[in-house]
């Protein structure tokens, strides 16, 4: 698409022409000027961008955020424990006896490798909400394009109708003119025969035979 039918698109519909448009809008646009869809399934297309490492470390968060996973750990904090001060202190060959250092070091390793991957995880989510939020974005700019265009025909289809509306008007008005103008004439023309017809003989220069009676 041509730089002019962008331009004339946007200071159009937008009002701001192409000075303020970024990459990404001038790319909405030319969808928009060829009636292509810019709707798009934001997490098909957020999961087509995912790495191997990001879908394991999302599959790790998932697991060590699920209640499955707190109560398997802490079954196995119970069974250490129980196992080191209980049956094999019995035997006295318990490999982590109290206060646990062992257990300790295992749970500071846990917290350790499983707080960057939880971080990387909700970072990957704030991505994915970016995405939504750009999706949207498109979707309403272009139906408010879309919006702008109907509202462009419908001012234009209106103009048309009222100009049809008042041709009809003005050759309407034309006629009843023309009629009351006939009107006139004829009725100039009928006083001025009836006047002619109302106008007296002129009177004669005397009566017969007055001039014999003298």
């Amino acid at each position: 698409m041509s730089d002019l039918a962008i331009r004339e698109l946007a200071e159009r519909l937008l009002a701001n022409g192409t000075a303020s448009l970024s990459a990404h809008d001038r790319k909405l646009l030319e969808q928009v000027a060829r009636r292509q869809t810019v709707t798009r399934n934001v997490n098909r297309e957020f999961e087509q961008q995912l790495t191997f490492g990001e879908r394991l470390s999302d599959q790790v968060a998932a697991v060590g955020g699920s209640w499955g996973f707190i109560i398997a750990f802490g079954l196995i904090i119970v069974g250490w424990v129980v196992l080191n001060s209980f049956l094999l202190v019995e035997w006295g060959k318990p490999f982590d006896s109290y206060p646990y250092i062992f257990l300790n070091l295992v749970l500071s390793m846990v917290a350790a490798i499983q707080a960057p991957i939880i971080m990387m995880s909700q970072n990957r989510q704030a991505d994915k909400d970016r995405l939504a939020a750009q999706l949207d974005y498109e979707v309403n700019l272009r139906s408010e394009i879309e919006i702008a265009g109907l509202h462009e025909k419908l001012e234009h289809l209106r103009s048309n109708e009222l100009k049809t509306i008042l041709t009809r008007i003005e050759a309407a008005l034309g006629v009843h003119l023309a009629e009351d103008r006939e009107r006139e004439a004829l009725l100039s023309e009928g006083a001025a025969s009836s006047a002619i017809s109302e106008t007296p003989e002129p009177a004669r220069q005397g009566r017969p035979g007055d001039g014999q009676s003298q």
